[in-house]
């Protein structure tokens, strides 16, 4: 990244995908040591869905990651992971699940919003005075 500093927006949709694919890392580890230390119903997917819980943490945390260094390919991976946490978000609120379902739709809308954004838009894809376009 050069000299400018990347925008507020670009920062706090960083935040939400990073603590969005933390709590993807924390539910793998916890699936997968209830897997060890318990007797699931069925191995295999228990065994699945810690794989892919751990995966789409470790996921998320690398866009967090691009979107913190102002990489361009990191927008539109990001604004898919928040379009799957809306749909969840939906489906834990249906499931009388509010507890988990709004601050997760609250944090995807806020991240949506600021992936969007002007700013976030500017400094992902302007070109530069070579025209060439990368960070700015």
């Amino acid at each position: 990244m050069s000299s400018r500093r990347r925008p507020l927006t670009l920062v706090i949709s960083a935040v939400v995908e990073a603590a969005e694919g933390l709590a993807g890392l924390v539910f793998g580890l916890f699936i997968g040591w209830e897997t060890i230390v318990g007797k699931p119903l069925d191995l295999a997917s228990a065994i699945g869905v810690a794989v892919l819980a751990l995966l789409g943490g470790l996921g998320m945390l690398a866009v967090a990651r691009g979107l913190l260094r102002v990489e361009r390919w990191s927008r539109s991976p990001a604004v898919v992971t928040q379009l799957f946490a809306l749909f969840l978000a939906w489906n834990m609120i249906q499931s009388e699940q509010p507890g988990y379902g709004v601050p997760l739709a609250a944090g995807a809308v806020i991240a949506l919003i600021a992936l969007l954004s002007g700013p976030t838009t500017t400094a992902l894809f302007k070109e530069d005075s070579s025209g060439e376009t990368g960070p700015p």
